[in-house]
């Protein structure tokens, strides 16, 4: 009876120890829910299926997106739940590259800075880990804003159109619905985007806040000009974003 008793308590231990990852990990899935969260715009209708496919489909399509950022929580999640199953010697190292390597600077400044400590203790091999993280961000940034021009290009073509067939009166009411509904959804998908993008810029610069006091000028320099040219290549997506939608604010069906 008392072996039975002391495997009991060592069972519940282990199925507490789950149970704690997995309330941590469903956190992190609502987090990157709620870093993803954007109006309906004008359709009231938060449904992606109307949207170009070039928004929604590829790589870049998922990088920045609501369901990118669900994916690498998922992913952070899995990886949590595995360092308690496998009961490592250092659950909180585990938890760290776990998070880290599911969703990098996305997990939080504080996640991703403890894992560049853990990986260099010298300040400026890890301002060089996130330089690099920063330049291929920006990458992404700009693949994403080159596939959305061609699209917003042709939604304010298809826009113009609208406009003036209602001043000719030769608007298809049902038609010109259809289109606002994906010009809609096209917008709504971006700036969600756009949320994303400005949370990891947020991220980096919190990350570089706190090696600031260990960083040499030089360095901070170099890493806020990397931050600079991904924030000035979100804002150059942001005015072009905000310039559909107003186009679009300026079109109201009958």
């Amino acid at each position: 009876m008392q072996s039975k008793r002391i495997s009991f308590k060592t069972s519940t231990l282990s199925w507490k120890k789950v149970q704690m990852m997995v309330a941590v990990a469903g956190s992190l899935i609502a987090l990157s829910g709620c870093a993803a969260t954007g109006s309906s715009l004008l359709s009231g209708n938060s449904d992606d299926t109307n949207a170009d496919p070039r928004l929604t489909q590829g790589s870049e399509a998922k990088f920045f997106s609501r369901s990118g950022y669900q994916a690498c929580a998922a992913g952070a999640a899995t990886g949590l739940i595995g360092c308690a199953l496998t009961n490592p010697g250092n659950k909180t190292q585990c938890m760290i590259v776990a998070g880290l390597g599911a969703c990098g600077v996305a997990m939080g400044a504080n996640f991703y800075l403890d894992q560049r400590r853990s990986e260099y203790a010298n300040t400026s091999e890890r301002l060089d880990a996130m330089s690099a993280d920063i330049q291929e961000d920006t990458r992404h940034v700009i693949a994403r804003t080159e596939t959305a021009q061609a699209v917003m290009q042709e939604d304010k073509s298809r826009l113009q159109r609208i406009q003036q067939e209602m001043e000719t009166q030769q608007l298809d009411q049902e038609a010109a619905k259809s289109e606002l509904a994906a010009i809609d959804s096209n917008i709504e998908i971006l700036r969600r985007d756009l949320v994303n993008m400005n949370k990891k810029s947020e991220e980096y610069q919190a990350v570089a806040a706190a090696e600031q006091g260990e960083a040499s000028a030089e360095e901070m320099a170099r890493i806020e000009q990397d931050i600079d040219v991904m924030n000035q290549q979100v804002l150059t997506l942001q005015q072009e974003v905000d310039d559909l939608y107003n186009m679009r604010s300026a079109i109201t069906l009958g």
